[in-house]
């Protein structure tokens, strides 16, 4: 007996010496072996408990708990289990666990206070009336409850004069600026609290770089997100990918950057951002963001539903958001926008109309849409008369019209109907010519290459001359058919015979030129000069150290290097392209006009993300998938160690 009493002293003493180390595997074995002789040693039991908790091990803390009710109570584990519910993100149960525990401690309060509509409450009271080390852990969990509802709700947080000597009281001081829209400011707050971070992590000596760029990754995708804000989308981007790339185990963080990166990505690189959308359903998404982060992206999937064309999923997925949130508009004006992509604008306005008598506080913006999709129907009215539909100003009208609503395939059909008219009316007209010239122009201009190929084969045809249409031909070409634009550039002027009609003389002498020609004087006898138009400087300057007053000057030394008689070109390796970098005074205005290449190709850009959703630009389609931002940072509610009886901790 007595060798057993000595055995579980020792067995307590490990236990007590392994707690004090933070070596709460060890602890656990030692704790087992007590339990093994006494299997209802309360004492034990609870520190059991505390061991499976520091482990991670919440689910069998709590069945460790709910196996022995009777033993123990919930004044003695009720902190325990509450926390373990709530790391289970079981909130209702922790909550119901919280009231029914007598005695409120700090710790209880400390929990409760992970509860957003009465953490800022909880926390102003332990920060008052608590004297510990957890202090800054609470004025950092006050600091991201403010810059919470500064974000979520629009209000005006109180200044508490909390400090910004950690990082993460800075980011959270960064997020309440950018909840009041003050974004530059918020950039160098997160700036201050990258460099705050670098500097606290490079403290400990175990930090891998690759250990501090994951703890970064929240503020650099905040300040992506920023960027985006401001409409530096490809900076945004690059931040957002970096974030991705480095696969942070916050989920939240992950489902954030991803949505975020999808509202860039629009109806452009579509499968990318499928990619992205595993990322947002990914397994404890909903319990890491803010209601409205989740909203935003459950918007956001729809929309890229009706991005990819699936129709009945972007239906199903709109409707379902409608009913959670019936007085939002945005649900309805997806569903008006996948109507608008399938021509039933008459359907899409009833819809609109309804929603508007329903939710009169939504009428205003609800209205503006309405407006533009009359303006639509209007456009298949205009169309419609058949005495005007092909008229310039008809034509003009209606592509100015559908070019507005980024309905280039519209704008493209007006003008092929209008051509195809002339074209057996009155083919060859001044009329016929110059419509086939402004509709391809249009599509050169929205990236539209291939499509403006017959028309620029008709132009040409008609002016073989034109080297500036035949220059756009050949642009166009060699996108689809490289053989017919080698063939076709045969047909371009030697550079010899194309004149620019530039002023020589004029040049060298304007205000800028290094060198200028000298006008030979009227002069006889020896002073008569025996080479006329050398290049001079035009301002004189000291002799070189090694210059040799015996030795014949380069006669050509005045000239570019490129022009002397001798030159040979460039070695290997130099850079290919040296377009526009000739003499001083070579003009690269000409040749800019006839290179074709240099026509704007990118398709028209969409509302910049973030702007306001009732703004006329966010009317049907929505086009603008708000970003949602990442949430402020919240640290765990502070677990004490447990003391327990006998050698406990």
């Amino acid at each position: 007996m007595a060798g057993g009493a000595g055995s579980l002293a020792s067995l307590w003493t490990e236990v007590n010496r392994c707690g004090q180390n933070g070596d709460f595997g060890r602890a656990l074995k030692a704790v087992n072996k007590i339990l093994h002789e006494n299997k209802d040693d309360v004492t034990a039991l609870h520190c059991k408990i505390v061991c499976l908790i520091q482990n991670g091990g919440f689910k069998e803390a709590l069945n460790v708990i709910n196996t022995h009710t009777k033993s123990l109570t919930s004044d003695m584990v009720g902190f325990e289990k509450a926390y373990c519910e709530y790391r289970l993100n079981r909130v209702e149960s922790a909550l119901k666990t919280i009231e029914g525990i007598s005695e409120q401690t700090d710790k209880l309060k400390e929990l409760y206070g992970q509860r957003y509509d009465e953490c800022e409450a909880v926390y102003k009271d332990l920060i008052r009336n608590s004297q510990d080390e957890y202090e800054e852990e609470r004025k950092t969990n006050l600091a991201a409850v403010l810059a919470a509802r500064s974000t979520w709700e629009n209000a005006t947080a109180e200044d508490m004069g909390l400090p910004e000597s950690t990082y993460e009281l800075c980011y959270n001081a960064a997020c309440s600026l950018i909840g009041r829209g003050q974004l530059s400011q918020a950039l160098k707050k997160l700036q201050e609290a990258e460099e705050l971070c670098r500097m606290s992590l490079a403290e400990d000596s175990d930090m891998t770089e690759e250990d501090i760029n994951a703890e970064l990754a929240v503020i650099h995708s905040q300040m992506a997100y920023i960027m985006q804000l401001q409409g530096r989308t490809e900076d945004a981007l690059q931040l957002y990918n970096q974030v991705i790339k480095l696969k942070p185990s916050d989920v939240g963080l992950l489902a954030v950057t991803a949505n975020n990166i999808i509202t860039i990505n629009k109806d452009q690189n579509v499968f990318d951002s499928k990619k992205k959308v595993k990322l947002m359903n990914a397994e404890g998404v909903e319990y890491k963001l803010a209601k409205k982060q989740l909203q935003a992206i459950e918007f956001n999937k729809a929309l890229l539903a009706m991005y990819t064309n699936q129709a009945d999923q972007c239906r199903k997925l709109s409707s379902t958001l409608q009913s959670q949130n019936p007085g939002h508009p945005r649900p309805v004006l997806i569903q008006v926008a996948q109507l608008c992509r399938e021509k039933q604008h008459s359907k899409a306005i009833e819809l609109l109309q309804r929603f508007s008598e329903e939710h009169p506080e939504s009428a205003s913006g609800i209205k503006l849409t309405m407006a533009q999709l009359y303006l639509i129907q209007a456009g298949d009215i205009l169309r419609s008369i058949e005495d005007y539909k092909h008229k310039q100003g008809m034509v003009s009208a209606l592509v100015t019209m559908y070019t507005h609503e980024e309905d280039l395939d519209s704008a493209i059909d007006v003008f092929s109907q209008a051509i195809q008219y002339y074209q057996s009316e009155q083919p060859g007209s001044p009329t016929h010519l110059s419509l086939v010239r402004e509709a391809a122009d249009f599509k050169l201009r929205y990236g539209r290459k291939k499509e403006a190929i017959s028309d620029l084969e008709q132009l040409w045809k008609q002016n073989t001359k034109d080297v500036h249409t035949l220059a756009q031909l050949i642009s166009a070409y060699s996108l689809v058919d490289q053989d017919k634009a080698k063939a076709l550039s045969k047909h371009l002027p030697s550079p010899d015979t194309m004149s620019f009609n530039i002023d020589v003389d004029e040049l060298e002498n304007s205000h800028g030129a290094t060198y200028v020609r000298k006008k030979a004087a009227k002069v006889t006898g020896e002073n008569a000069p025996k080479e006329q138009g050398v290049l001079t400087p035009a301002f004189s300057g000291k002799l070189p150290k090694n210059y040799d007053p015996k030795s014949t000057p380069d006669p050509e030394r005045w000239l570019p290097m490129r022009e002397r008689s001798y030159y040979r070109g460039r070695k290997k390796g130099k850079k290919k392209e040296q377009v526009g970098r000739g003499t001083q005074g070579a003009t690269s205005g000409a040749t800019a006009e006839l290179d074709a290449s240099k026509t704007a190709s990118s398709p028209p850009t969409s509302p910049r993300p973030g702007s306001g959703t009732g703004s006329a630009s966010n009317v049907v389609p929505p086009r603008q998938q708000k970003p949602a931002a990442s949430g402020a940072t919240r640290k765990k509610a502070p677990q004490k160690k447990k003391k327990g009886g006998k050698g406990g901790w």
